[in-house]
């Protein structure tokens, strides 16, 4: 009965801020769109592989995001290869980002912030 592994996480936001999430997360991060069950709302599942990681659903009439109430939310991580060519994507799309690296575990990190500022962690093996 216990959780195996993690499904997905969904972003819910106005049709623009949702355009720019799903840009970023396609061009920046690398996930892809692909099937989605035809809801009666619009939005995107972002896949990784062959896993929908990322569902984008659009704000309904009335519904209301509020972003500047302190949560416990902190970012996401994404498992990623390439960390070069990663951030050459960044500063080509001039975003901001950290590297950190894990000790004892040769882990590499960068971290950044989505359009909707919300964090998100890349790592990557790190090969010394």
């Amino acid at each position: 009965m216990p959780a195996i592994a993690l499904n997905h996480y969904n972003l819910r936001a106005p049709r623009a801020l949702l355009l720019q999430l799903k840009e970023f997360y396609c061009e920046v991060i690398g996930l892809q769109a692909g099937a989605r069950p035809p809801f009666d709302n619009f939005g995107f599942w972002l896949y990784a592989g062959d896993q929908a990681v990322l569902h984008l659903s659009e704000a309904r009439a009335g519904d209301i995001r509020h972003t500047d109430t302190a949560t416990t939310f902190d970012h996401v991580a994404f498992s990623c290869v390439d960390p070069e060519q990663m951030e050459a994507c960044l500063q080509a799309h001039a975003l901001p980002y950290q590297v950190a690296f894990v000790p004892t575990m040769q882990q590499k990190q960068i971290f950044l912030r989505d359009p909707a500022g919300n964090g998100v962690e890349l790592n990557f093996a790190h090969l010394s």
